[in-house]
């Protein structure tokens, strides 16, 4: 009878909810990690937790920060003046004179300037992106939202941007205004963004018709409030998939008109300078175009296999990565082989 008692005391303040599960004791078992284990996580942990099982997005994340981070340290990682030219030594040799990767035609450090190179490229690579997702997601959220004649007029508009030819239109304005950095971003940025507001008013076209957006309405929230405070955030995985995307095209863009002599003028500089400022001396030394054009093609790479990682995530449908899902096919037809 002692017994018995002593058993109710003891289990009289325990939780039922919260019990010990089946074959597991007692005393090993701690009720608060079990109600902390019943929290769901939240929809950015998730796709952290996708995104980070996937090898190819972890790489691309990886070496976008390691040229973020040497482009940023670039005054501490190299004692060398990037604009300073020294006329008697030039097109030395990689690892001579103390210079990592040699000296270019004007006796300028190779590897300082893919440094400070790095700084304009991806600043405007973010910078077109940035500004490209802003106008693209206000002009795509009203023309989504209120939809008739402003839809119509939005999207009409839309349709002459991108009948535009973007290169020469890009050439023209630079031309004509100067080519500073400022200029070049706003160009860039004016011609990248109908992707954006597309693929925003897509989404808005399903998303207002939701029953959360009904019940704003019946309470009274400003339409105003519900495009900003509901819709857009709603929206914006894709939005950020396609932001990635946009940093590599607009590397690339810049790269293009720097190229052709419409870009970053010196003493500032840039991969696609560096890349125009080679081609002269291909005959002399060839590793002079390859530097900068092996910075551009990782960069854009990384950029495009984070975005690709991030679409991944966002699919409920892919529950492992494709490498995963390979490898495990791959196992499968190696068992039925029989060897």
């Amino acid at each position: 009878m002692s017994d018995m008692k002593a058993e109710t005391s003891a289990g009289a303040g325990t939780d039922p909810l919260v019990a010990a599960p089946f074959g597991l004791p007692p005393e090993s078992y701690d009720p608060s990690s079990a109600k902390l284990s019943q929290r769901p996580p939240g929809p950015w942990r998730m796709l952290w937790s996708k995104f980070s099982r996937n090898p190819y997005a972890m790489t691309g994340l990886v070496v976008l920060i390691f040229f973020v981070v040497m482009a940023l340290l670039a005054p501490f990682i190299s004692k060398y003046d990037p604009a300073r030219i020294d006329l008697m030594f030039p097109n030395l040799k990689p690892g001579a004179d103390g210079h990592l990767l040699g000296t270019d035609e004007l006796g300028r450090d190779i590897f300082t300037r893919l440094l400070y190179s790095a700084r304009i490229s991806l600043m405007i690579g973010f910078s077109v992106a940035i500004a490209s997702v802003i106008i693209g997601s206000i002009v795509g959220a009203i023309s989504g939202y209120f939809g008739g004649w402003v839809d119509t007029i939005f999207m009409r508009l839309v349709d002459v941007m991108n009948s535009v030819p973007t290169l020469f239109l890009n050439i023209l304005v630079l031309a004509i205004f100067s080519s500073e950095i400022k200029y070049m971003i706003m160009i860039l940025a004016f011609t990248s963004w109908m992707s954006i507001a597309r693929l925003v008013r897509g989404n808005f076209l399903q998303l207002r018709e939701m029953q959360y957006v009904e019940a704003a309405r019946a309470i009274g929230v400003s339409s105003w409030g519900i495009i900003f405070r509901h819709l857009l955030r709603n929206a914006s995985f894709p939005i950020i998939v396609n932001a990635t995307l946009m940093v590599g095209s607009a590397i690339l863009s810049e790269s293009a008109l720097s190229y052709l002599g419409l870009g970053i003028q010196s003493p500032a500089t840039s991969w696609g300078v560096m890349l125009s400022n080679a081609q002269e001396f291909m005959l002399v030394d060839k590793l002079q175009a390859l530097y900068p054009g092996l910075c551009i093609l990782l960069v854009v790479l990384a950029v495009n296999f984070i975005g690709d990682g991030i679409r991944d995530a966002l699919d409920p449908r892919q529950s492992m990565s494709k490498t995963r899902r390979r490898l495990k096919q791959w196992r499968k037809n190696y068992s039925k082989s029989g060897n």
